[in-house]
């Protein structure tokens, strides 16, 4: 709801609206009446500094902005608190800010999204395939879940899950986006596949995702609540970082053998620059002497668990079956058992 009669002001807020994806009601002064469209019900007010005066009556809430153009006013924060204003906010100063503010109560935001990342702590570790198998399973657990391909020597995620066929945008689609991407239509935009979105790569020629695209895309997906799953490669670039930055938890999957504890070693070390959670998921078989808690603290790193080799995730694959698509084998069952502890009490535990 927009209040105010200001026309300069009132063009400006509408323009800032539309940016937002949103069209507001516009008065004069305080509607009368608490029902649908009242002052009590709009999710977020932007009062102009011309209406603060008419709306000192109003009933106290949160989510009223005092909005106006004039730095110099004095009054202007006393006439914010006669209002009970969350802030005051000039213009043009703070439209970036605003349009995020508004668009955030278009979408209704809630909880913002477990975001997990997967890292390969040597090459061939199957990171991808984890990565997969973790969204696979929290699809079919009834979360809201989001797969983003962070690699793009990996070969395509769509492709891991059989839906390099099915319509729907990928990166390259998004490599221009800057500022803010709206969550509701990246998740509508996506290859839905196996009861999850998809953020994958065409089968075109390589190009690097801007880090300002990464950020946009990433922002737009946690703001969509549930769980994002992030495969990440194990060179590191401006891309790569933002990824990391943006990660509630990253898992290293590391072989159980000595060349991989080295390679992982490195990696880790890498990470850790941008990322303070970062725990380890060690993968039989092992080499003679070694075991999961062994590799864990050779790397210095919290054991999330061990993951046994699966014998019969090749056939699977093969035959169109994904990763995490059955309850049974040892994939799918560390995978069922990590969201069971990660997602209790809705945080990484």
């Amino acid at each position: 709801m927009i209040v105010t009669k200001d026309p300069e002001l009132l063009d400006d807020l509408l323009r800032l609206c539309a940016a937002a994806g949103v069209e507001p009601r516009v008065h004069h002064t305080v509607p009368e009446g608490r029902g649908k469209g009242g002052w009590d019900s709009a999710p977020l007010v932007l009062v102009g500094d011309d209406a603060a005066a008419r709306c000192r009556e109003a009933t106290r809430r949160s989510g009223v902005l005092l909005v106006g153009h004039d730095r110099e006013d004095p009054d202007v924060w006393r006439a914010a608190v006669q209002i009970g204003a969350d802030c005051v906010l000039r213009l043009p100063d703070g439209e970036s800010w605003l349009v995020d503010r508004i668009a955030d109560v278009a979408e209704g935001i809630g909880r913002p999204a477990l975001t997990i990342g997967v890292i390969g702590g040597s090459g061939g570790a199957g990171a991808s395939t984890l990565a997969g198998a973790l969204a696979v399973t929290a699809a079919r657990q009834g979360q809201r879940t989001m797969l983003v391909d962070g690699d793009p020597l990996g070969g395509g995620l769509d492709v891991l899950l059989g839906g390099e066929h099915t319509e729907g945008r990928r990166w390259p689609d998004f490599a221009a986006s800057k500022g803010r991407v709206a969550g509701g239509a990246l998740e509508e935009s996506l290859p839905a596949v196996h009861g999850l979105r998809v953020l994958s790569w065409d089968r075109g020629d390589m190009f690097a995702v801007p880090r300002e695209a990464m950020r946009a895309v990433l922002a737009a997906a946690r703001r969509r609540g549930g769980v994002v799953v992030v495969d990440l490669p194990r060179r590191f670039d401006e891309s790569v970082a933002e990824a990391l930055a943006q990660l509630d938890a990253g898992l290293l999957l590391v072989p159980g053998e000595l060349r991989a504890v080295a390679a992982a070693r490195r990696v880790a070390s890498a990470v850790g620059m941008v990322l303070s959670d970062l725990r380890v998921v060690v993968r039989g078989p092992y080499a003679a002497g070694l075991d999961e808690r062994w590799v864990a603290e050779a790397l210095g790193l919290p054991l999330v668990g061990e993951l046994p080799w699966d014998t019969g995730l090749n056939a699977d694959l093969d035959g169109g079956v994904p990763p995490g698509a059955g309850a049974r084998g040892p994939l799918a069952r560390f995978c069922t058992a990590f969201w069971e502890r990660a997602l209790a009490g809705g945080g990484v535990r």
